[in-house]
């Protein structure tokens, strides 16, 4: 009787052990993959915002891995899927991927944030918070880290006001992918330390007081394929050929075309006549302004943005 009740006992024992070895598995899912490389693109982008806060005697934010990871997916996952489609905005994310699909700001108020990506794709145990360029055509570096500056909202992420003033970012991660790029912060450091740039390899060291060879933070996650592999996932691109390019500020996407008149005229009426349609793909979206001079277009954007806080530049 004592026998069998020891065996039952080891037999509880060994199916909690095995449920706690599911769970542990279950979690190493999110580590991030051994070959993950952040461009040069990125590095130039994260070394100009290190650079505009340093003018203003702001501490550098140290690059993460982890954070530079779900940058990239999800810039990958904005341009192959586009789930920023109304009423999502760019924080969204698609149902085309290993992650949970959101759409921002939709979705904010239901038990899953969408600043917990970061905490759902790798090992980093907080939030973020991200922002996010877009426009129709290659990012330009340059265009990216003066829009941001130029936009109080942007602006309040790379120095630490308004909303954020008083907390300091601890982790940062650069993003960008063809017509879009984003940056992510977040307020605990990444235990992961920064990501490697394309073309290197992780080194290792020897510890001066084991003699035992340990290797760089970036190398000790996870060697498995990228969730992300553009080649699998999208059909080949049509770059069109260099021509007259003309910029238009959008401010209602995916309209159905029926309903597109009645929006000409309503932001006619608000002081925009030459409001327009743009149909594409049996949708239309609404136009204020066009020009061909682009610094004349992010400048009006900024003016109409105070207004119309989603509104964006569309580059034809």
């Amino acid at each position: 009787m004592i026998r069998n009740t020891t065996n039952i006992l080891m037999l509880i024992f060994l199916l909690f052990a095995m449920a706690g070895n599911a769970q542990s598995l279950q979690k190493q899912v999110n580590n991030i993959p051994g070959n993950f490389r952040i461009t040069e693109e990125e590095m130039r982008l994260y070394r100009m915002i290190n650079d505009y806060r340093k003018r203003y005697d702001l501490p550098p934010i140290p690059l993460s891995v982890s954070l530079c990871y779900v940058a990239s997916a999800h810039v990958k996952d904005l341009f192959f899927h586009h789930p920023d489609q109304e009423p999502c905005n760019f924080h969204s994310w698609s149902d085309k991927g290993p992650w949970k699909a959101f759409c921002y700001p939709r979705d904010e108020n239901k038990k899953n944030s969408v600043w917990d990506k970061p905490k759902e794709l790798t090992p980093y145990k907080d939030k973020g918070y991200e922002i996010v360029y877009w426009e129709n055509n290659q990012v330009d570096i340059d265009s990216v880290i003066n829009f941001w500056r130029s936009i109080d909202y942007f602006n309040s992420f790379l120095m630490n006001t308004g909303k954020w003033q008083g907390n300091k970012w601890e982790a940062i991660g650069i993003g960008i992918y063809e017509n879009y790029a984003c940056a992510w912060f977040g307020q605990v450091p990444d235990p992961y330390g920064p990501p490697l740039i394309r073309g290197e390899v992780p080194v290792n060291n020897e510890t001066a007081d084991t003699g035992k060879k340990t290797e760089s933070a970036s190398a000790v996650v996870k060697d498995k394929q990228p969730i992300l592999n553009e080649d699998a996932i999208a059909p080949p691109l049509n770059h069109k050929t260099a021509g007259p390019v003309t910029y238009y500020i959008i401010v209602r996407s995916n309209v159905p075309l029926k309903d597109a008149p009645k929006f000409v005229k309503f932001y006619s009426e608000k002081g925009f006549p030459s409001a327009k349609s743009l149909e594409k793909a049996g949708k239309a979206r609404i136009a204020v302004f066009e020009t061909s001079d682009k610094t004349a277009a992010m400048i009006k954007l900024k003016e109409i943005k105070t207004h119309y806080k989603d509104a964006w530049l569309l580059k034809n």
